[in-house]
């Protein structure tokens, strides 16, 4: 991958068969991204780069905010996110074996823990339901966008992945998707999955692979906009 350094900036260069420019600034550190056609020549690219670079600093400074907000202590109190609404954090110390979250009134994520418990295990708690959440979540989706796309999903699972939403495995048709997605609008996940289903059908990002995107999803650009401005957390 080439590299690109414009005022200071470090921005990775991909030329790939497309008609036009793509620029991104990715979370949760504001790395920078441009893809070009592959027969447009660096300088027009540097030149494209320096006509971005105020709306390039404004969305790396949103990430730098977001990373600084996003420090989370798991006590009473907080702001906690799930599926794009915000809850306050109430957390209860019991003696009883089985720790847990209720959503309580639409208002509160209840979070029942030990006495003496560490923010680690706290936050392990909040995790295990985030991902049970979720997980009850997908299968509905990935069956209606198994009918609709006419692919199949061998397998799936979830993990909490630093730099993507999603993964997809065509050999294996298996996707992932990043636990942070209980906490983002439920049409965050959903575009997710119909991304990954449709690398199925196309592996790359090319564009076919728009052209499928556009026919499964027409508002898929406006989704995958919300998300970039969101962080991996």
């Amino acid at each position: 991958m080439a590299k690109l350094i414009v005022n200071d900036i470090e921005i990775e260069l991909i030329k790939k068969n497309i008609k036009n420019l793509h620029l991104s600034v990715h979370p949760p550190n504001g790395r920078v991204r441009i893809s070009a056609p592959k027969r447009m020549d660096d300088e027009a690219i540097r030149l494209f780069v320096i006509s971005k670079l105020s709306w390039i600093k404004k969305q790396r400074s949103k990430f730098v905010k977001q990373e600084r907000q996003s420090e989370r202590e798991f006590v009473s109190g907080e702001s906690h996110y799930f599926l794009g609404e915000r809850y306050l954090l109430n957390v209860n110390y019991t003696n009883k074996r089985k720790q847990g979250v209720k959503i309580r009134n639409k208002t509160y994520i209840d979070l029942f823990v030990r006495e003496g418990s560490t923010k680690e295990q706290r936050q392990n708690v909040m995790k295990e339901w985030y991902r049970r959440e979720l997980k009850a979540l997908i299968p509905p989706l990935i069956e209606k966008w198994e009918q609709i796309i006419g692919v199949k999903v061998e397998s799936w699972g979830v993990r909490l992945m630093k730099t993507r939403w999603g993964s997809c495995n065509t050999t294996a048709k298996r996707i992932w998707v990043n636990l942070a997605l209980a906490k983002k609008n439920p049409a965050c996940l959903e575009y997710i999955i119909v991304h990954e289903m449709v690398h199925l059908l196309e592996r790359l990002h090319n564009e076919r692979f728009i052209s499928y995107m556009d026919k499964f999803l027409p508002n898929w650009r406006s989704i995958k906009s919300e998300l970039n401005g969101l962080v991996f957390e």
